[in-house]
């Protein structure tokens, strides 16, 4: 029986990249959570130590995939839930939030205007605001895929992880020191329109985007959080930034190997083993999503592929 909210997640070989190039890449299907994504691990544990302090209502910002693992944890532990959501989340991840019972408000054209709006609407209604990437026990909760990995598969030579917010790759980090992982190189996979990261490492400082132009909304984060870009520097990071046809095309992949829909930003760490021809092994986080609607992906492949 299962003792958490989320679950213990496979790790499937891609045996088409191994036929096709010789590569041996795996995949972390965290695509496979009851919320969809690996959003869910970190919010368990940042509920569960609101409600040891004896909150019962939290507030949240979100593109879509943190506002509804928050929403599905939240409504296992009996939780209220407040989640704000920018004009970009799309009309049927606003409903799916709903259904999990949390209250949902629109605010703002980006992510960036709708944290700013939720910080001070916490303030202002003395609600705790829990954040979709920037929070400690966040980063410790993502950091439990990789406890599962190392007790599953021998260390890899590189990881593949998504970056919007930072808070997947942080939780990476924080699993490879657990586990003594050190040889690890990581890739630090971003879409044009919204790579903040690989900006911020090209420039040395931490680094704001004016705008997000991407299909890939969950990363739309005009900035990482600043504990990424210091922690970034005891790791060997490459940046893998592309645009999002080829992320598309990724999520088109996955889908005929393994028959599962993931929304372009997983896509974005997904292209990493199509477009690369590398001699060790390679795990990518299939960190899921549940921006992506069967319709948004059929309307996507006729714009991009």
């Amino acid at each position: 029986m299962n003792q958490h909210i989320y679950h213990q997640t496979p790790i499937f070989q891609s045996h088409e990249l191994l036929a096709s190039t010789g590569q041996q890449v795996f995949y972390k299907m965290d695509c496979y959570q009851p919320s969809g994504s690996f959003k869910i691990r970190g919010m368990e544990a940042l509920c569960l130590h609101m409600k040891q302090e004896g909150y019962t209502k939290l507030l949240a910002s979100s593109g879509g995939n943190a506002g509804y693992s928050l929403a599905y944890v939240g409504k296992e532990l009996g939780m209220e839930i407040k989640v704000i959501v920018p004009q970009t989340t799309p009309q049927f991840m606003i409903y799916k939030i709903r259904k999990l019972g949390a209250t949902i408000e629109v605010f703002g054209k980006d992510w960036d205007e709708t944290h700013q709006y939720a910080s001070k609407l916490s303030e202002e209604e003395n609600i705790p605001y829990v954040p979709p990437f920037d929070h400690p026990l966040l980063w410790k909760g993502h950091a439990t895929m990789i406890d599962e990995c190392a007790n599953s598969m021998d260390e890899p030579d590189q990881i593949v992880v998504a970056v919007g917010g930072g808070g997947l790759l942080l939780g990476v980090m924080e699993g490879l020191y657990k586990n003594n992982w050190k040889k690890v190189k990581l890739i630090a996979a971003e879409t044009q329109g919204a790579a903040s990261f690989a900006a911020s490492q090209k420039a040395g400082k931490l680094v704001s985007l004016e705008k997000i132009e991407t299909i890939a909304t969950s990363l739309g984060a005009k900035k990482v959080a600043a504990e990424l870009f210091e922690r970034a520097k005891n790791f060997e990071i490459s940046s893998h930034v592309v645009d999002d046809a080829v992320a598309i095309a990724a999520c088109e992949n996955l889908m005929n190997e393994y028959n599962v829909l993931v929304e372009p930003a997983c896509g974005a760490a997904l292209s990493y083993g199509m477009n690369h021809i590398f001699s060790g092994t390679t795990l990518i986080i299939v960190c899921g999503g549940v921006n992506m609607s069967l319709s948004n992906f059929e309307s996507y492949k006729k714009q991009y592929l």
